[in-house]
Parts: C-alpha cells; sequence; structure tokens
C-alpha cells in the first residue's frame, strides 16, 4: 500500500502519487484492480474458535462431565452395555448442541453483513453509495456531518468541516478540519488535513482522497492492541442462566432424596448413582441457551425482512415491553416525496402549483387563473434563490424521475423545473464560493457565490419562517427592494399560519447581496441585513402503511406520539388524518416546553401526542420523561444531535435511508425504509420471539418436571423403578430438542398484538405458567405411572416390559403435549394442527424411533426394553394422548368462560 507523509503533500502531489483525479475520482475498473491488489477495507477480527474446538466444547459442561465420568465407572464395573449407551446419548447430544450453535452463528454472521457500514464515492465522476469495505486507496470520498470517516484520507475539499477524534486521539472537542498541506512533522492530533478511519464528521462537509484502507489506517495499526469485545448475553439469557441454577439445586436435592430412598431400599447403589445422575441431567434443560439463541436469531432475521434491522439483541425483548413509540414525521410517517403546492409572494399574492411528486409537470395559478412563472419577476427570482440554495439533483431514471440529495430541495428544484427553470441555467453565472450547512439549532442554510459579470456576492438562504424573518431587513416587491415594515411582517406571519393549518410545510426563502466580499467563516455576519422574497408550501403525504400502523399500535396497548420540526399546525394536522392526535389531546412547540416547569410537564404528558418545532435536547426531554413514568420508549431519530436520545431512549430506532452513521451505531434498531409501520412490525416480531422462547421453555420444563415426579413418586411408594438412566437420558438429552427447535419455528401469533405490552420485569417463567408446568407434568407423571402400575401388577408384566411401556408413553405423552405450549390458550385445531411443518416432523421422527428402538433386537439390549404387543401400544397410546386431550378441554372451557390461560 502507497505509504507518505501525505499531510505534508498538497492535494495535486497526493492525487498523482496514487493516480486519481480530485473531481472523477477513480475509474469503476481501477477500482476493482486496486480491490484486489490491497484487499478489503477492514480491520482483521480475531481468530474464531475453531469447529473442533467448538464440538469439545459441548462435553465442557459441569453435569455432562459427571455423566462421562458415570459412564466410565459403570465400564469399569463390567455395565458396558449401559456405558456405551450413556457416551452415545451424550455424543449424539453434543452434535445436536454443536448443530444448533453453528445454526445460530450462521444467522447472526448473516445479520452483521446486513449492518456494514457504507460510504459515500465518487467514481468515473458519478456518486455512488458502496459498502465502506469495498473501498480503496486513491478513492474520492464525499463526508457530510454524521458521517463515519470509512478510510484514512487527505482533505481536498473541506466547508465548515468539524471531526470529532476522541476514538483515535482521545481529544474530548471536535477538530475543526482545512485543506492547508502541512510542512512539518506533527503528531496525529495536529494534522488538520487529514482524516482517520473510525473518528466522525460532526459538522460542515467534505470530499477527500483515501490514502489507507484496513489494517495500514492508523485505527488499523493499533487493532492488534485491541481487545475483542465478547458478545454480552442478553437479559433474557442472563435471567435463564439464573433460573437454571435454581434448577441444579432443586434437582441436587431431589436427586439426593431419590439416591437415598433406593438405597436404603436396598436397591443396588451403581444404579441408584447412575439413576440419580441421570436424573439431574433430565432436570437440567441444557439445550435451553442454544434454543434461546436460534429464537432470537431467527426472528432478527425475520426482522429484517420486514425492513427492522436489530443491531443490540436485547433490545428484542425490549420491544416487546415497548408502551410509547415516539417517531419523527417527515419520511416516517409521511412518503418524504415533497411538492410545492402554493407560494407566498411578498406582493401578497398566493400562488397554486400543481403536479405531485419529482416529475417536473404541473402549473402555476393565481385565483384559479394560470400565469406564465418565467414573465414574473418576483417569482423568477424565488426561483432562482430556492435552486441556488440547494444541493439536490433530479435525474430522470428508469423508474421515474428521482432525486438525489434532500427531498426538501429536491421539490424546490421540481418547482422550478415546472416554470422551465433550470438549475444549470442559474448556475453559470455564478462561481460557488461556500456553505453554510442547516442544522438543528440554526435551522436555516445558505450557498454563498460571486456573480461573474459584477462581481457581486450572493447569500442565499433558506430555513424556519421565523428564524429567516428575524434576519430580513428588506423586502422585494415588483421588481424593487423595499424596507421591510412590521404589516408586510405580520402579513407573511398570516399567510405562514395560513398554509400551516393546510399541512403545508413552509419555508421561507431570502437572498443578500454585498460588493464586498462576504465572510463565510462568520455565518452570523453573512445571514444578516436578508432581502425576503417568499414561502413555499410543500406537502409530503402520509404513507399508505401508516394509517394501518397507527390503528395496530394502539390497540396493542402503546401510545403513538409524533415528534418533528415541523410547524404545530402542520404537525397536528397529519397526526389528525393518520391517527395519532384525538379529541382531548395537545401539542406541544419547543419553546412552549421550555417555558413548562417540570411539574406541568409531567403532569400532562400521557396528553402530549404532538411535539412541534423540537430541537434534539427537547427529545431528551421527552425519553426520560416518559422512563420516570416506568414506560418503556421506542424513539426514533436520524440526525447526529438525535444520537444522546436514541441512546437514553429503550429503544433507539436510527433511519436506515435518512439516517446518519453516527446515530446508526448508537441506536438499537435500523429501519432499512424509515418506516413506521416498520417499527410496529418489528414490535409485533419482537413480541412474537418472546412467545416462543416462552413455548420452549413451558415444553422443556414440563417435561423434565413430569420425569422428576415419575421417579420420585416411584421411589417414595416403593416401586421399582420405572426409568432407567439410559432411558431418562434418550427422552431428555434426545427426544425434547427436536420438538424444541420445531417449536422455536413458531410463526407469531395473530392475535399477539391484541395484548397488552408484557411488564418489563416479567420473567420468562411467571408464577402462573410455573403453575400450570408442574400441573402439567404431575398429568404426564400420572399418565406413565398408571401405565407403568396396570402393567407391573394388574396385567402381571415383567418389570423390564412395564418399565418399556412407561418409557414409551413418557416419551410419547412428552410429544403429544409439545401441541399444547404451541399457544398458551389457543386449540390446536384454531391455529392449524399442519401449520408447524418442522414441529410434526420432529414428532413423527421422535415416535418412529421410539418403536424402533422398542423392535429392532440389536436396539433392545441397550435400551433394556422388549417388544410390545399391539395392544400394549394401544394402551400407550391411550395413556400418552391424554395429556393433549385434557388441555384441548381446559382452553375449551377458559374460551367460554371469556378468559385465557395466562394473562400477558
Amino acid at each position: 500500500m502507497p505509504e507518505g507523509d501525505w499531510h505534508k503533500k498538497d492535494i495535486a502531489l497526493v492525487a498523482e502519487e496514487l493516480g486519481t483525479s480530485v473531481s472523477t475520482g477513480l475509474s469503476e475498473e481501477e477500482a476493482l484492480r486496486r480491490l484486489s491488489q490491497y484487499g478489503p477495507n477492514r480491520i482483521r477480527e480475531v481468530k474464531k474458535e475453531g469447529k473442533l474446538q467448538k464440538f469439545l466444547k459441548q462435553f465442557t459442561e459441569f453435569i455432562i462431565l459427571v455423566l462421562i465420568g458415570a459412564a466410565i465407572i459403570a465400564g469399569l464395573l463390567g455395565e458396558w452395555i449401559d456405558s456405551l449407551a450413556i457416551l452415545a446419548i451424550v455424543l449424539l447430544n453434543g452434535i445436536i448442541g454443536y448443530i444448533q450453535e453453528e445454526k445460530a452463528e450462521k444467522v447472526l454472521e448473516s445479520l452483521k453483513k446486513l449492518a456494514a457500514p457504507m460510504a459515500k464515492v465518487i467514481r468515473d465522476g458519478e456518486l455512488r453509495h458502496i459498502k465502506a469495505e469495498e473501498l480503496v486507496p486513491g478513492d474520492l470520498i464525499v463526508i457530510e456531518a454524521g458521517d463515519m470517516i470509512p478510510a484514512d484520507a487527505r482533505l481536498v475539499e473541506a466547508e465548515f468541516l468539524q471531526v470529532d477524534e476522541a476514538p483515535l486521539t482521545g481529544e474530548s472537542h471536535a477538530v475543526t478540519k482545512d485543506t492547508a498541506t502541512l510542512r512539518d512533522h506533527v503528531p496525529l492530533a495536529d494534522r488538520l488535513n487529514m482524516l482517520f478511519s473510525g473518528t466522525t464528521a460532526v459538522y460542515g462537509k467534505a470530499k477527500a482522497i483515501v490514502v489507507a484502507t484496513g489494517m495500514h489506517t492508523e485505527i488499523g495499526k493499533i487493532a492488534t492492541m485491541l481487545e475483542e469485545v465478547k458478545p454480552e448475553p442478553t437479559p433474557l439469557q442472563k435471567r435463564l442462566a439464573e433460573f437454571g441454577r435454581l434448577l441444579v439445586y432443586i434437582a441436587g436435592a431431589v436427586c439426593a432424596l431419590i439416591f437415598f430412598i433406593g438405597v436404603m431400599r436396598g436397591d443396588p447403589v451403581l444404579e441408584m448413582f447412575l439413576v440419580a445422575i441421570s436424573l439431574a441431567v433430565a432436570a437440567i434443560p441444557e439445550g435451553l441457551p442454544a434454543v434461546v439463541t436460534i429464537v432470537l436469531a431467527l426472528g432478527v432475521q425475520r426482522m429484517v425482512k420486514r425492513h427492522a434491522l436489530i443491531r443490540k439483541l436485547p433490545s428484542v425483548e425490549t420491544l416487546g415491553s415497548a408502551t410509547i413509540v415516539a417517531s419523527d414525521k417527515t419520511g416516517t410517517l409521511t412518503q418524504n416525496q415533497m411538492t410545492v403546492k402554493k407560494l407566498y409572494l411578498p406582493d401578497g399574492r398566493v400562488v397554486d402549483v400543481s403536479g405531485a411528486g419529482y416529475e417536473p409537470v404541473g402549473s402555476f395559478f393565481v385565483d384559479g387563473k394560470e400565469i406564465e412563472p418565467s414573465s414574473d419577476d418576483s417569482l423568477k427570482l424565488l426561483f432562482e434563490a430556492a435552486v441556488m440554495c440547494n444541493t439536490a439533483v433530479l435525474k430522470k431514471t428508469e423508474e421515474g424521475w428521482k432525486v438525489i440529495g434532500d427531498p426538501t430541495e429536491g421539490a424546490l428544484i421540481t418547482m422550478a423545473y415546472k416554470a422551465g427553470l433550470k438549475k444549470e441555467e442559474f448556475e453559470e453565472g455564478f462561481s460557488f464560493v461556500a456553505e453554510i450547512p442547516f442544522d438543528a439549532e440554526r435551522k436555516r442554510m445558505t450557498r454563498v457565490y460571486k456573480n461573474k459579470k459584477d462581481g457581486l456576492w450572493y447569500a442565499f438562504t433558506k430555513g424556519a419562517v421565523e428564524v429567516i424573518l428575524s434576519r430580513c431587513t428588506h423586502v422585494y416587491i415588483d421588481g424593487k427592494v423595499k424596507e421591510l415594515d412590521e404589516a408586510t411582517k405580520k402579513k407573511i406571519l398570516e399567510a405562514n399560519q395560513n398554509f400551516a393549518h393546510q399541512a403545508l410545510r413552509v419555508l421561507a426563502i431570502a437572498v443578500r447581496t454585498s460588493d464586498s466580499p462576504l465572510d463565510v467563516h462568520r455565518a452570523d455576519s453573512v445571514e444578516t441585513e436578508l432581502t425576503f422574497l417568499g414561502l413555499t408550501g410543500m406537502i409530503d403525504p402520509p404513507r399508505e402503511e401508516v394509517f394501518l400502523a397507527v390503528e395496530k399500535a394502539k390497540r396493542a396497548g402503546m401510545i403513538p406520539i409524533m415528534i418533528t420540526g415541523d410547524h404545530k399546525e402542520t404537525a397536528v394536522a397529519i397526526a389528525k388524518e393518520i391517527g395519532i392526535f384525538e379529541q382531548g389531546d395537545m401539542a406541544l412547540t419547543g419553546q412552549e416546553l421550555d417555558g413548562m416547569n417540570e411539574e406541568e410537564f409531567k403532569r400532562l404528558l400521557p396528553k402530549i401526542k404532538v411535539y412541534a418545532r423540537v430541537n434534539p435536547e427537547h427529545k431528551l426531554k421527552i425519553v426520560r420523561a416518559w422512563k420516570e413514568r416506568g414506560d418503556i420508549i421506542a424513539m426514533t431519530g436520524d440526525g447526529v444531535n438525535d444520537a444522546p436520545a436514541l441512546k437514553e431512549a429503550d429503544i433507539g430506532i436510527a433511519m436506515g435511508i435518512t439516517g446518519t452513521d453516527v446515530t446508526k451505531s448508537v441506536a438499537d434498531m435500523v429501519l432499512t425504509d424509515d418506516n413506521f409501520a416498520s417499527i410496529v412490525a418489528a414490535v409485533e416480531e419482537g413480541r412474537g420471539i418472546f412467545d416462543n422462547i416462552r413455548k420452549v421453555v413451558h415444553f422443556l420444563l414440563s417435561c423434565n418436571i413430569g420425569e422428576i415426579l415419575v421417579l420420585l413418586v416411584a421411589s417414595i411408594v416403593g416401586m421399582p423403578l420405572p426409568l432407567l438412566p439410559v432411558q431418562i437420558l434418550w427422552t431428555n438429552l434426545v427426544t425434547d430438542g427436536l420438538p424444541a427447535l420445531g417449536l422455536a419455528m413458531e410463526k407469531v401469533d395473530p392475535t399477539v398484538m391484541e395484548r397488552k405490552p408484557r411488564p418489563k420485569d416479567e420473567g420468562i417463567v411467571t408464577t402462573r405458567l410455573l403453575m400450570v408446568m408442574t400441573l402439567q407434568g404431575a398429568f404426564m407423571a400420572v399418565c406413565t405411572l398408571a401405565v407403568y402400575w396396570v402393567d407391573l401388577y394388574i396385567l402381571g408384566a415383567s418389570v423390564e416390559e412395564a418399565r418399556t411401556i412407561a418409557f414409551a408413553t413418557l416419551v410419547f405423552s412428552q410429544k403429544f403435549h409439545v401441541f399444547n405450549c404451541r399457544s398458551e390458550w389457543q386449540s390446536i385445531f384454531e391455529l392449524g394442527p399442519f401449520t408447524n411443518r418442522m414441529l410434526n416432523l420432529a414428532v413423527v421422527l421422535i415416535l418412529v424411533t421410539q418403536v424402533l428402538i422398542t423392535h429392532i433386537p440389536q436396539l433392545q439390549p441397550i435400551f433394556k426394553v422388549t417388544p410390545l404387543s399391539p395392544a400394549k401400544w394401544l394402551l400407550v397410546l391411550i395413556a400418552s394422548v391424554q395429556p393433549l386431550i385434557w388441555m384441548e378441554i381446559i382452553k375449551f372451557i377458559y374460551k367460554k368462560s371469556g378468559r385465557q390461560l395466562h394473562q400477558h
């Protein structure tokens, strides 16, 4: 890779040495060649665990090691069949665990790729969006406020650029950058003409030539010293681990009790030791962590299909508890296809503009009569200023007219095109000097030019009406510049109100001319003594799918609120239309919020559904207020300044299209289509994921309770052991894993959005669920023991046959019981018995396997079973289907009494 003190070389030399152009960048062909030469622009990852290492890790669990030890002891005492059977089951369990872990990792890897950072690059003279890892030395990159710097680069253009270099230099203040060549060798922090990978642009814009990528960047050089951050377990996984530990203690006590009862009764010590160990294994759902990871990962994959990309796994759990959804208006609730519908000129005329979207077709009307805008000086000057104070480009593509850049600016260019006036024509007579960018605090933007003919300096400004008007001293009427008096000012503000009442987004446009150079480094001195040219009223219609999404959110017990920088009237009009704002609700402006004391704000909080004209500090205040009430708030944001509010919110949601890299990096979730409906879809999936985890836990633990009770009751009443160690292990380690995976694939319950949000601190296992699991486990134990008792004492069968029938009944009843767990209160027939193919296949496979191990002579001594007659199989079937039949009856009774088995 090219080396050199790039900060000491001037721009022309840097471009020459890297074989690139400061205007058109590299060609696509050359970029591809360099990509194969230098490799991708990424930091090498720490070496991952090998496949063998991962497989061997499956056998390091304490309980599995105890089991292996027990198998070795059994072998040494001559019980070879038992010993080999236990080892075979442990091996099979290890293989299943390994496969589950691999699957979970693959899903998470594919999600990581989706979240890969992007970069803006000029190649062959055209602006393109590419993956940051495809950048090569010599690439010409474009940087804007909020962008992460994707590689080390030498600046070639910089407009008010400020960069946060804290990740690299530890410097807490943003550094102002420029393009000037440095002659001396200076430390990194003082290389003001350089950009470094991993830092962030917080203000302004720039172009730069990439000089180093990947491990050759400054951050890449220190990457070897950086520790790999281990993925934190989610709160859910932590809670399950704690619950698992509790189970270990309970199971340990029960197993010790069974062991002592057996030994006191005179049963062989080795057999009782193996039974106790096997039961301990049975009581602890080892497969649970892997299945939970798979449920989370699959759910997250489903969310991607619904345009929600989860960046932090714990947020999946939090989503299901969300009670407040605070959303931006523009582009999220609306289409972000701005169209100028009305203009207000300082002479009092209101001009209507026809046409919709970005297609430059439409006419101009005053009082219903069509006018010719190109022969109207006031309109022409307004159009000129709107187009000159603009960085968007209108392009015709195969899909139709598209705007590259900001939609509001696109609407202004489309308006001028409708009048037959093109941006290129206006720009011909001017030399561009500088831009003072828009930001949420200033609420305005200015572009400064020098006229080639008369040498005058022009500052074209656009922004919020009140802000622009406060900086205007003159007004343009009838081809003349006049003093701006109070009467004219009042009329302008009235027009602004009228436009806002019609749900129009209003921008004021102004100009300043000066015969002396304007100091572009002092924005306040440029944006003063402005001449007011007019107002543009544009509409951004609501997205079609938002109406249903708002209704769905409300039904699900969530409160949608709108937060916007727009006018209060515009915001309320849209909020009413889409169902966010209803009778008795309130709307506040940022100014009103500032004037309100803390107590009053907290009191009115539940009523306020619209916040207008707010800045990022207000967002933070709103988030904190809701959190103090104990609510779970999801908050959207796109600008750099939104990052603190997103970080503070329980679920920070960044915009994938308009969002900056900074907001995406702090967000829990990124909307790939910037659509409010996708937030509601993500909440639905989040609830579905939690449900599925609960179903898996419900199934595994109720089965484990059943197994423990079978052995505990038999020991207490003095019956011979109904199950032998190898049978217990087979039931638990092998036959439970596949159906649990099947439950993990369960589709989201269609009624999931009819419920209220889940309390934040509610665990997977509620007291109600624990009671239900205990009852179901006890019922499966009763069915198993009843069959065992009938076969042994009434039908006079041998202990071996009675055990075989008990073994088959337990496995069969658990597999029928899995259908109870598909829904906590809906009947299997309501859900559709054939809607979960994976689960059905798993159940059929296990039932067939159970029949085979009972009847294949070579397997009989391993599992200590004897063949069963058709009559005995009928007895097994009748007994094992009982848990399903009785749960269906209970669900039916609950349904009839208008209650649900579990309340969420």
